[in-house]
């Protein structure tokens, strides 16, 4: 009997959507693009994500690739002097933004599963003395017990197969009092069949999605509390005609029509306290 990651989702089938995942944001991050099958399409500006385009202005260009589901850091409320974690680093957005507000007596730290990402973040990063970037699955994180005052993600999780895991880590290496703002995909209703079990859906955020009240419940059970939800939109009208490319893809080969799948898909915003 094979392990289960999740509901219907073997060991070996979730490996398979790891090596998937990580060859697609591979592709992204040498601007060799994402889905060859329906063309390119430009990814959404991080300023419709909620984004302040003064601090985007402040980063290189190189660090912001429209990459994400929301703007968890602006509600961190980072100080000076913490040290913070960003999983899913991805170009190293969050992180140096991260950088400059916990400034030279802070530290922090992006991890990611993707070699081209953590190139490219380290090349934009250099210089920035403060911030880090460390090879590593959400699943086992390598940073140490109870070793960080903040933690963020953006449009990450969902694209790990064992999210139980991701949360367990949180908690591991959060300090008792520590805070979490992650920006997320979660499910308010079921997905069609051809959409959930197609490999284009998952990398493109939407198929790997739990359910709100399973993703919530297991994060409590990490022992993670006071979860507050700040921010609750339908993720395909956020980003209007600019969906994901797979997304794209999977609904013209299905047959299956962008309004059968809005509203189901929702990008939210929360708070959680270790």
């Amino acid at each position: 009997m094979k392990e289960q990651t999740g509901p219907g989702t073997s060991q070996t089938d979730a490996e398979e959507m790891v090596t998937k995942v990580r060859e697609r944001y591979g592709r992204i991050a040498t601007d060799a693009g994402c889905c060859s099958s329906c063309g390119e399409a430009p990814l959404p500006p991080s300023t419709v994500l909620g984004y302040d385009r003064a601090d985007l202005d402040l980063l290189p260009g190189s660090a912001d690739l429209g990459l994400g589901c929301g703007a968890p850091l602006a509600a961190l409320d980072l100080v000076p002097g913490e040290t913070v974690l960003d999983l899913g680093s991805g170009p190293g957005l969050d992180a140096l933004l991260a950088g400059r507000r916990v400034g030279p007596q802070g530290h922090v730290i992006g991890v990611d599963m993707t070699p081209e990402m953590l190139e490219r973040a380290r090349a934009t990063a250099a210089g920035a003395g403060n911030v880090e970037f460390r090879a590593g699955r959400l699943e086992e994180l390598p940073v140490d017990d109870a070793s960080i005052d903040a933690v963020t993600s953006n449009c990450v999780i969902n694209l790990v197969p064992d999210k139980a895991a991701v949360f367990r880590e949180m908690a591991r290496v959060l300090r008792p009092g520590g805070r979490a703002v992650i920006s997320d995909i979660v499910l308010d209703a079921p997905l069609p069949d051809a959409v959930r079990a197609d490999v284009l859906a998952y990398v493109g955020c939407v198929a790997g999605a739990m359910e709100r009240l399973t993703y919530f419940d297991l994060l409590r059970a990490a022992g993670l509390t006071e979860i507050e939800v700040l921010r609750d939109v339908d993720f395909l009208g956020m980003v209007g005609d600019q969906i994901p490319e797979e997304i794209a893809c999977v609904l013209e080969r299905t047959g299956i029509t962008l309004e059968e799948v809005r509203g189901r898909v929702r990008a939210v915003t929360y708070r959680a306290r270790r």
